[in-house]
């Protein structure tokens, strides 16, 4: 397949770390101008030299998704930079490992606010500014939105609220000619999830490629190839998606690593609610 992005305008949000800062590098590679956005101007800055020191045409700018004026600001500076968005990478998120029964309601909040909330945020703001016909919108979701997993009621709840909001701008876009999918990841390498919530130690990251159907944690690129071929006319004909990228399943291994990380923590002390 000759995928191109020549020219082209991505924006990331969320898109200085983990798997957001991979499909951002994979879009460069391929000829696109990035522009990344986060909330600490530190990221904003490492991954915007990052990006730059390969070649690619990229600007950072600094917005908390759940501000819905910064996140507008964002997308007015990058368009006038690079001009209208032809992908759109919606990926900030928040998540810890907390029992319903002691979880507070701020915790609960602040993980819908980020992930639910500032995903709307995202994708409200963006829709005056992506190119139609022929933007392309990728959620980054995950596989709580379906699959039920203890300490995860929060995180839970906001992320199967994004993937109904995938598949209802899906059908509330597609005749502008917009498409709307979202990426499910499983335990991917590299990313803060998996170092502070499924794998922090040896054993525990043993436990966690032994689950895999495929045998092994996944990569940042396997995340990012699979946003670049949704992003690309060979899925020009694929809207309202939601697509796992898991190593073949969820329940066989998300979920026990989650649970028995959010187990190990209840054992040990209190597990954070805030």
């Amino acid at each position: 397949m000759d995928i191109s992005f020549e020219r082209q305008h991505a924006v990331v949000f969320g898109g200085t770390s983990g798997i957001n800062f991979g499909i951002a590098k994979a879009f460069g590679r391929h000829g696109a101008r990035i522009t990344v956005a986060s909330r600490k101007a530190e990221n904003v800055e490492a991954a915007t030299q990052s990006l730059t020191a390969a070649g690619v045409h990229a600007l950072g700018a600094c917005a908390d998704v759940r501000d819905f004026d910064a996140v507008g600001a964002v997308f007015v500076r990058a368009t006038q930079r690079f001009g209208p968005v032809d992908v759109l990478i919606s990926g900030a998120a928040g998540n810890f490992l907390a029992e319903a029964k002691d979880l507070s309601a701020n915790g609960f909040k602040s993980v819908l606010d980020i992930d639910l909330l500032g995903s709307f945020h995202v994708l409200k703001q963006a829709y005056a500014h992506l190119r139609r016909p022929g933007a392309a919108v990728i959620n980054i979701t995950a596989p709580q939105g379906v699959v039920p997993m203890r300490y995860q009621a929060h995180c839970g709840a906001a992320k199967a609220g994004i993937d109904q909001l995938t598949r209802i701008l899906a059908l509330e876009w597609g005749p502008v000619g917009i498409r709307v999918n979202a990426i499910s990841p499983g335990p991917i390498d590299g990313t803060e999830g998996v170092r502070r919530l499924i794998a922090p130690d040896r054993e525990a990251r043993a436990f966690a490629e032994a689950r895999v159907p495929l045998g092994r944690l996944g990569t940042l690129d396997d995340i990012a190839y699979l946003a670049l071929f949704l992003a690309s006319r060979y899925a020009g004909y694929i809207s309202g998606a939601i697509v796992p990228c898991d190593g073949g399943g969820s329940f066989d291994s998300v979920k026990p690593a989650l649970e028995a990380a959010g187990g190990a923590a209840r054992r040990s002390a209190p597990v954070a609610s805030t």
